[in-house]
């Protein structure tokens, strides 16, 4: 198999967690704002599509160098093998990025590229007619910060958090690959209680299943790049269904969630049934001043609704005021609170062990860590050593 040159996108403020999800997996890593390279062949980009969790999509690093002209960024695309990925049917069309750089105009990067391309395979498979762009799709982005150019190709389609679970949604919904990234913040294991007390339309609950259950959560979804010729027949097949095989139904897990919205409740519900883990999380209906537990060392996360997305500011702030009275009495709970409003602390009552920027989508936001106090160790005993003659 040949070996390429990949990168894994991810939202800002989560790229090292997917740094730390690829070397759980087994690769070397560099992870730079938004993005973690690493290399691999046709089967890692299969597994890496399948496996990650806070990744956004898996792209081909096809080509990198600098241009300050037009002419620049044409034949330096044209001099790329493109030949060596794209079919003459392929369908291929350029999107683009660029700051900070000469060439700044997009829509010109793109057609220039586009351009190039065309050029290229045209005289590799010796056509005097414009292609057919009837085949399989591969999605080529332009990126252009200070005068680097960067070609990549995109093997994912549609962002790695459409897992094919969350048919319905609540009115301001997590995007399925940061809930993951909070719930693998939170360092939480599988034999812990875990729990949502705002759960919406059950995401964050429902990952954490995935998780304890350890199922790829690109199981359930298809990607353009199954129809690529640079696959081995089967290859595909094959690969899913290692990590079908890998997963782990008979581990027990006290997962749960509740809401004040019993429409929210019936939608979590029927997410969690199709991601396969309806039996592995409870739902429930219940407003959070309700929530009472007698249960230890458990982790809490909560996407609570916020000024710019739901609510009045009265009402959010009020909602803030009854987590601090419902939660600080949890000591031995780990609490991680996801907002934009820098002014939580002071509403909870009580200061953050520690906060963590994050952005969900374009919002800057705090995840507000409150540790809880750790399980005591288990002493044990060792028998003394025997005797020997």
């Amino acid at each position: 198999m040949k070996t390429y040159q990949l990168v894994a996108t991810a939202a800002s403020g989560i790229e090292a967690i997917t740094g730390d999800e690829l070397k759980n997996l087994g690769y070397n890593v560099q992870v730079e704002n938004g993005k973690a390279y690493f290399t691999g062949t046709e089967r890692d980009i299969i597994k890496t599509n399948l496996w990650l969790r806070t990744a956004d999509r898996i792209k081909i690093v096809f080509g990198k160098f600098e241009a300050t002209t037009f002419d620049d960024l044409f034949e330096q695309t044209k001099a790329l093998p493109w030949e060596d990925i794209l079919p003459m049917d392929a369908e291929f069309p350029v999107s683009g990025k660029s700051q900070k750089s000469a060439l700044y105009s997009v829509p010109d990067c793109q057609a220039i590229v586009k351009k190039a391309i065309v050029n290229r395979i045209s005289e590799y498979y010796h056509r005097r007619t414009r292609l057919p762009e009837s085949g399989a799709l591969y999605p080529i982005e332009v990126a252009i910060n200070k005068d680097e150019v960067i070609l990549t190709i995109d093997t994912s389609g549609s962002s790695l958090f459409k897992r094919g679970y969350r048919s319905e949604k609540g009115g301001a919904p997590l995007k399925e690959n940061m809930a993951a990234a909070l719930v693998l913040l939170t360092k939480w294991r599988s034999d812990r209680p875990f729990y949502d007390p705002t759960c919406g339309s059950g995401t964050i609950p429902i990952e954490a299943a995935l998780i304890g259950l350890n199922i790829a959560p690109g199981l359930k979804r298809t990607f353009p790049a199954e129809e690529w010729d640079i696959f081995e027949s089967g290859l595909w097949d094959s690969v899913r269904k290692e990590a079908k095989d890998a997963a782990n139904y008979d581990v027990k897990l006290d997962i749960g969630g509740s809401d004040n919205d019993p429409e929210m409740i019936a939608i979590a519900k029927s997410n969690a049934a199709k991601a396969g883990v309806a039996e592995y999380v409870e739902f429930k209906l219940l407003p959070l001043i309700d929530f009472r537990t007698d249960k230890e060392y458990g982790v809490m996360v909560s996407n609570p609704p916020y000024g710019e997305r739901l609510g009045d500011e009265e009402e959010v702030q009020k909602l803030y005021k009854q987590m601090g009275q419902v939660f600080r009495p949890l000591k031995t709970w780990s609490k991680y609170i996801l907002t934009s409003d820098l002014l939580f602390e002071q509403f909870y009552g009580e200061r953050a062990t520690k906060k963590r920027k994050l952005y969900n989508g374009r919002l800057r936001t705090d995840l507000f860590q409150y540790w809880g106090t750790r399980p005591p160790r288990i002493k044990k005993d060792f028998a003394p050593s025997e005797k020997k003659d």
